[in-house]
């Protein structure tokens, strides 16, 4: 089972500002890969160091987007910090990778965190990743634990100048990267949606305890992607009504539409939530359905059985003169007394309703 909280037990204690990783993601090499764009020229780079990208923060006629795979290395961030001032709370926070979404403004720059989704087809599990932006007057800066390259459509769009991109400002590159995160989302809900129908169908033909965990995961997945999701709502909604002078005037109709986007996906969530509540009450009570015919059936058995050992019991004693034990036919007679006994009661059980259409 994915662990959905990170252990913090590290931290406590330790003054704000305190460099600490707090995540699962296995320490590996840094990789960063800086875009150097306006709307005539673009330069990619490959560096492995923050001190190279100092002379990317100082520059002024170009946008320059530095994307960071791989942070836990506290050294690294330190030189982050020294290229581009930024406050040590804000270090603190992209080293904890349970934080939640949010924006921060801190005037030269604003510091946004997101969470990436995407469902794992093996495990059947959805799997976040947290996406840390810090946008300057000139420069955006993404920082992401794992190695996948999420924002590949974005950088191929600045290759290929396709769009509005290459014309517009660093505040246009930040909407559009979260703009792709919002997509993914619609992405892993599709597929939940898929899952969703298929254990619908497993419901109505053949539910066992199997069934039972598929439901329990995806209770687990749908809170999962509510945590990830919902918090990113008053983001968009904070950055669309932000005075800060990073963000342009006609950047402010995109970031409504990101609000919109991140609106129908919380519907799209709720509408989950309220499906698998549902199959979780219709398989709830399908078992106790089950176990009630069950148990009618057992008890019809039961009491067809109680006169026939009532007489069993009887012609058992052995007292030596009971009057029915020296007749010929006896033995038969008592059999089909039993056989009689039998037939009426299935017969009234079933005017009744009792016996269900089976019998």
């Amino acid at each position: 089972m994915a662990k959905h909280v990170k252990k913090r037990s590290e931290t406590i204690g330790m003054p704000p500002g305190s460099l600490v990783y707090v995540g699962d993601k296995p320490q590996k090499e840094m990789t960063i890969t800086i875009e150097n764009y306006n709307e005539h020229d673009y330069d990619e780079f490959s560096k492995t160091s923050f001190r190279e990208c100092l002379v990317f923060a100082k520059e002024t006629s170009h946008v320059t987007w530095i994307d960071v795979n791989g942070y836990q290395h506290l050294k690294d961030l330190e030189y982050l910090r020294e290229c581009f001032q930024l406050h040590p709370l804000v270090l603190e926070d992209i080293l904890n990778s349970d934080q939640r979404p949010k924006v921060e403004d801190f005037g030269d720059y604003l510091f946004i965190i997101a969470k990436m989704l995407r469902h794992d087809d093996k495990t059947n599990m959805v799997l976040t990743e947290q996406i840390s932006f810090i946008l300057g007057t000139n420069y955006v800066i993404s920082l992401h634990e794992g190695d996948a390259d999420f924002f590949a459509p974005v950088r191929q769009r600045l290759k290929n100048s396709t769009g509005r991109i290459r014309k517009a400002k660093a505040d246009y590159l930040a909407y559009a990267l979260l703009d792709l995160i919002v997509d993914h989302y619609f992405l892993v809900l599709e597929q939940l949606g898929e899952v969703v129908e298929d254990l619908e169908e497993e419901l109505v033909t053949s539910a066992d305890a199997a069934t039972l965990n598929k439901i329990y995961s995806l209770k687990r997945n749908t809170i999962l992607i509510r945590r990830a999701v919902w918090p990113l709502r008053d983001v968009a909604s904070k950055l669309d009504r932000s005075d800060s002078v990073l963000i342009e005037e006609s950047t402010f109709l995109y970031l409504r539409d990101v609000y919109d986007h991140v609106t129908i996906a919380m519907d799209s969530i709720e509408t989950y939530r309220d499906i698998l509540s549902g199959i979780l009450d219709i398989y709830l009570s399908s078992i106790s359905n089950r176990l009630n015919e069950v148990m009618k059936v057992l008890t019809i058995i039961a009491t067809i059985f109680i006169p026939l050992t009532f007489i069993a019991g009887v012609y058992g004693m052995n007292f030596k003169y009971m009057p029915e034990l020296e007749y010929h036919w006896g033995y038969h007679a008592c059999l089909l007394g039993m056989a009689i006994i039998a037939g009426v009661m299935l017969v009234f059980f079933k005017r009744k309703g009792w016996l269900g259409k089976k019998w």
